[in-house]
C-alpha cells in the first residue's frame, strides 16, 4: 500500500496519530489529491470528519481547492448540511461563493439538496444570492422549482433585505 492510501485510510477511520505523523514526515500530503481530485480535506468534510478538517487545516490544507468537478470542501458539506464544518471552513477563507463545473455554490447546493439550515446559515455569512448556475438557476429559482417552501421563505425574506438596502 502507499503512503497517499494509507493516509486516506487514516482519515476515514479518524487515525489523528497515523495523520499528524505522516503529515510531519510528508508535509505535502494535506494537499495531495487521489484519482479522483480529492484532497484529503475534502475528503474528511464529505464524511464528516470535523477533527480531521482542523488537523488538516493546521497543516496548510488548501480550504478552496477544487477537484475534478471543480468542487470544494464547502461545496461538498453544504450539500450533506453539516454547518459546524461550514464554520470551519469560512473561519479559515474558504470561498463562500465558489462555483463548481456547473454553476452550483454552496447556496445553491444546499437548496438542491433541500438543507434549510445550510442555507439560512449561507445567508448569514452573506452568500450572493444573484449567482446563477449553468442553466442560468439561482438558488431560489432551484428552491421554486423543487417546491422547497421552507428555502423559499428564506431566500425571499434575504432578498428582501438586501433590496431594502438600495
Amino acid at each position: 500500500m502507499n503512503i497517499l492510501n494509507t493516509f486516506f485510510d487514516a482519515i476515514q477511520s479518524v487515525n489523528i496519530n497515523v495523520i499528524e505523523t505522516l503529515l510531519k514526515r510528508f508535509p505535502k500530503l494535506a494537499n495531495a489529491q487521489d484519482k479522483r481530485g480529492f484532497t484529503p480535506l475534502v475528503f474528511a468534510t464529505y464524511f464528516d470528519k470535523i477533527e480531521i478538517a482542523e488537523t488538516l487545516i493546521k497543516h496548510n490544507a488548501n480550504v478552496n481547492h477544487k477537484d475534478a468537478k471543480g468542487n470544494t470542501a464547502l461545496l461538498g458539506v453544504a450539500f450533506k448540511g453539516n454547518v459546524d464544518i461550514a464554520k470551519l471552513l469560512l473561519k479559515n477563507n474558504a470561498n463562500i461563493n465558489a462555483q463548481n463545473n456547473l454553476g452550483y455554490t454552496p447556496l445553491i447546493f444546499a437548496t438542491i439538496y433541500n438543507q434549510p439550515k445550510m442555507v439560512a446559515f449561507l445567508l448569514e455569512q452573506n452568500a450572493d444570492l444573484s449567482l446563477k448556475d449553468k442553466e442560468n438557476k439561482s438558488a431560489l429559482d432551484t428552491a421554486k422549482a423543487k417546491d422547497f417552501t421552507e428555502i423559499i421563505s428564506l431566500l425571499e425574506t434575504q432578498e428582501a433585505t438586501y433590496l431594502q438596502t438600495f
